[in-house]
């Protein structure tokens, strides 16, 4: 094996937040000012990622750092905004971003992306800053040419300020809420124990250049050892997986170590067996200045360095997943095999009933997975891949209702898995924000519950207490019609009527309430009933105690589900009494 040598790496950072929140204009703000500075250092566009040298940085933040001067050689962007990155840079079970920026907007405040971001974050221990951005937005605000974000909000009018307070005070207490501490970054003593705000506008790049300070601030101080890496084989981790016209499927890798060359021979994760293949191309995009140059999209070079963003064309590719860990193979196949399986694999137990899970990357998986164990739901299947019509066919399978669900994460239903889906009893939860398919799973089996509560109570005759009022009798017989109050639980149409003695009268035919007819009725309610098989002044008079006469299995399997309130089982409990007079044993 080659001998390596030791070296710094820039860090990677990770941009997050919620959608339109100012992700991309953030970055395009950075790539648009550091390309401005091409004499200072060139701006480096890799594959999902930007790569923003050191000198750049220096002259962007200007007096900011003074003369200081950092080890490191600049700061690489992944510039595939969001979380669905995030959690696809893993390795050995955490994030490869050294660093996070979480990106709020000031005046929405931390929306379902932001609190999904900061659960990530704390997830993965990655340190972070929140960029509170469009302060330009804020109805007065100035700008003012100076470094120093304190004296420009000091410089704000006074109700400009106060509103600018009181969003920060706002976005402060949200953090707060998550267990962390956060303040403006100028207040912050020690940033190891609170999480630094910086205010800027993507916009028109105000604060910008105190969060490149922070950031490289941050990295020199307390990430160094970890950037100190060395140059032998290449590892990474797959961003994305593409078809490129002329070249097949490609895929687009994040190198975090090492070097990788032209001719290297690589081992990747796939969703079973790794992959063992040879490099054909190693291809990046021209600089930024001529990416729009429609002649050729991609410059072929012989090697690249940690940390990049590289894309890579090679046999094999078709199987090869988001998230999965990329190796150089010099003369240690078996061992490099060995530790892609053990990384690709996801290690968590399956359940025998449960929900299933799709997701598109191994990240996003184990993400999903965890949340859905913090429910406390067990899981039967945990995937990687679109929505089959095998995974329909799977969950509707399944006997519980409520295990009848597909988590369908940044994925597609296919084509056939629709049509099943149709004449199926499932519901898929498809959505590219992991906090809006727990909360609208949430939602849905309250309702579901609801609803199976229903269902099983109309499998039962339910307790009900009526009392006979003596001053409506409309019809005396064939059938009797009189007005009731329902005293206590629930009468509906069918059900048998039976005397405080035990003695069945008739059965309940109709039930009206101001002339319309109602398939039950409940406690307090004053309404007509048509009762067959009576005659008033017989079997029944006014001011009359009548019950429903369930049968006594039902009244077992009632007690056993407690599916009834307070009032029902109040009356329930009045029924056996009754029945037991006669019958010691009834609902055993």
């Amino acid at each position: 094996m080659s001998t390596s040598s030791k070296y710094i790496r820039q860090p990677i950072v990770s941009v997050l937040g919620h959608v339109d929140h100012g992700k991309t204009t953030f970055l395009d703000y950075i790539r648009g000012t550091t390309v401005a500075a091409r004499e200072s250092g060139a701006i480096t566009q890799h594959i999902g990622a930007t790569e923003v040298p050191i000198d750049a940085i220096y002259q962007v933040c200007g007096s900011l750092l003074k003369n200081k001067k950092f080890t490191l050689p600049g700061l690489l962007f992944i510039d595939t905004p969001g979380h669905h990155a995030f959690t696809t840079l893993r390795a050995r079970g955490g994030s490869l971003a050294d660093l996070a920026v979480l990106i709020v907007d000031i005046n929405e405040g931390f929306k379902p992306q932001s609190y999904e971001s900061i659960k990530i974050l704390k997830q993965y221990k990655t340190p972070f800053i929140v960029a509170v951005n469009k302060i330009d937005a804020i109805s007065g605000w100035q700008r003012y040419e100076d470094p120093m974000a304190k004296t420009r909000i000091d410089k704000q009018r006074v109700n400009v300020k106060n509103i600018f307070e009181e969003k920060i005070y706002e976005i402060i207490g949200t953090i707060s809420e998550q267990k962390l501490n956060a303040d403006l970054y100028f207040n912050i003593a020690d940033f190891r124990k609170t999480v630094g705000i910086i205010p800027i506008s993507a916009k028109t790049g105000e604060g910008v250049p105190e969060l490149l300070m922070v950031l490289v601030g941050l990295a020199q101080r307390f990430l160094e050892d970890q950037l100190s890496i060395e140059s032998g084989p290449a590892k990474g981790t797959v961003l994305e997986v593409k078809e490129e016209t002329g070249l097949g499927t490609t895929i687009d890798v994040i190198i975090y170590n090492g070097v990788l060359r032209d001719d290297d021979k690589i081992v990747i994760g796939t969703k079973s067996e790794p992959v063992v293949t040879r490099i054909k191309a190693l291809l990046k995009p021209k600089p930024l200045d001529e990416i729009r140059d429609p002649r050729e999209r991609f410059d072929s070079v012989k090697e690249v360095h940690a940390a990049c963003g590289i894309k890579i064309s090679s046999p094999d590719l078709e199987k090869v997943v988001p998230g999965a860990p990329f190796r150089v193979v010099r003369d240690n196949l078996e061992e490099v095999l060995e530790e892609v399986k053990s990384q690709t694999k996801i290690d968590f137990e399956l359940d025998e009933e449960g929900i299933i899970i799709k997701a598109d990357t191994i990240g996003s998986l184990e993400a999903l997975i965890k949340e859905s164990r913090e429910k406390g739901l067990k899981i039967r299947k945990a995937e990687i891949g679109h929505v089959s019509k095998r995974d329909i066919i799977e969950a509707d399978a399944t006997l519980d209702p409520l295990n009848k669900v597909i988590f369908a994460f940044n994925v597609k239903i296919l084509p056939e898995a629709r049509e099943e889906l149709e004449n199926s009893d499932v519901t898929v939860f498809n959505k590219d924000v992991i906090y809006t398919i727990m909360e609208d799973y949430d939602e849905w089996v309250e309702k579901k519950k609801t609803e199976l509560e229903r269902a099983r109570r109309e499998e039962f005759t339910h307790p009900g207490m009526i009392k006979f009022l003596p001053e409506y009798v409309f019809r005396i017989s064939h059938p009797a019609v009189i007005g009731v109050r329902i005293l206590g639980g629930r009468i509906k149409t069918g059900v048998r009527l039976m005397k405080e003695d035990g003695r069945v009268i008739g059965t309940i035919k109709g039930i009206q309430s101001e002339n319309k007819p109602l398939e039950e009725a409940v406690q307090g309610q004053e309404v007509a009933v048509s009762i067959d098989g009576v005659t008033v002044g017989r079997q029944i008079k006014g001011g009359d105690i009548l019950f429903t006469d369930i049968p006594g299995s039902d009244a077992k399997k009632l007690r056993e589900m407690n599916v009834l309130n307070e009032d029902e089982k109040d009356v329930l409990n009045k029924i056996f009494e009754i029945k037991r007079k006669t019958d010691r044993f009834w609902g055993m």
